[in-house]
């Protein structure tokens, strides 16, 4: 079958996928083998942009919003209900080849489950920050965080997101960054948000990872707070084919805040 965008370029363009009777939107750019790209709850899309514009080079990549994110309608049903959404908006892509889903934070479990859910969506499986399944501490801070919000806004909590995805000395040196990340939050869907924490309070896939049977390769920045490097090891330790790298200096985001080492630990892998 054809591929649905044959002629995306480095430059990109956008797309609107028809998922049933929704939609689902992305931005698409460069050739080659096909990355998917999904990220975090705490940064939309746009997380991803130096490091698509690296990949661009050597792959098609696809930047999709998730479902309740940029374009893309929201889905009723859990975490599973986003990563069946998310097939759906893969399979309309038409690809020639099975692609690589990326996945940072919520889009890694995200990018998990549908790999899960639907074994044969994709070749490889690059996980950034995420994990099998929370500590009851991890799990109550999504619950603070959406009770906090429901109580207050987002704005209540976007000091608290802003820990999250960055590690403090990092903020005092990249103000400029972080007012654009906490700006990107804040215009967040508050029901996308609470969504999201409650599916990701009650997630636990540790009895369904072993049953993933592409290659993965897990990455964790050293510094991350929100999923913490012992999330990332037990995840590759319950996985039956996975490498585990450490990120140095990076927390939840290291895509974003070091694309050229996140690109080189990645780059042999999504090459295959």
């Amino acid at each position: 079958m054809p591929n649905a965008f044959p002629s995306a370029g480095p430059h990109g363009e956008d797309v609107c996928l028809a998922v049933g009777d929704e939609a689902v939107t992305a931005r698409v750019l460069g050739a080659g083998r096909p990355v998917v790209l999904l990220h975090s709850l705490l940064a939309d899309r746009s997380s991803f942009d130096p490091l698509a514009a690296l990949l661009a080079t050597t792959h098609r990549v696809i930047l999709l919003d998730l479902p309740g994110f940029g374009g893309s309608r929201s889905v009723a049903g859990g975490l599973e209900a986003v990563a069946d959404r998310v097939a759906e908006a893969i399979r309309a892509l038409r690809l020639e080849q099975s692609p690589v889903l990326l996945g940072n934070g919520y889009g890694g479990f995200v990018a998990l489950l549908t790999a899960i859910r639907h074994p044969s969506i994709a070749a490889r499986l690059v996980l950034a920050d995420c994990g099998a399944a929370f500590s009851e501490p991890g799990r109550q801070a999504f619950r603070n965080m959406s009770a906090a919000a429901s109580a207050k806004g987002l704005a209540a909590i976007a000091d608290v997101a802003m820990r999250r995805l960055f590690a403090p000395a990092f903020q005092e040196a990249h103000p400029a960054l972080v007012e654009q990340r906490r700006a990107r939050f804040l215009a967040v869907h508050p029901e996308t948000f609470h969504a999201a924490c409650a599916a990701l309070a009650a997630l636990d896939l540790r009895a369904q990872v072993p049953g993933v049977a592409v290659p993965v390769l897990v990455l964790v920045g050293e510094q991350d707070e929100a999923t913490p490097p012992e999330m990332a090891r037990e995840l590759a330790s319950l996985l039956p084919d996975a490498r585990f790298v450490l990120l140095p200096g990076c927390a939840h985001v290291p895509q974003l805040q070091a694309p050229q080492q996140f690109l080189a630990a990645i780059s042999e892998f999504v090459a295959r």
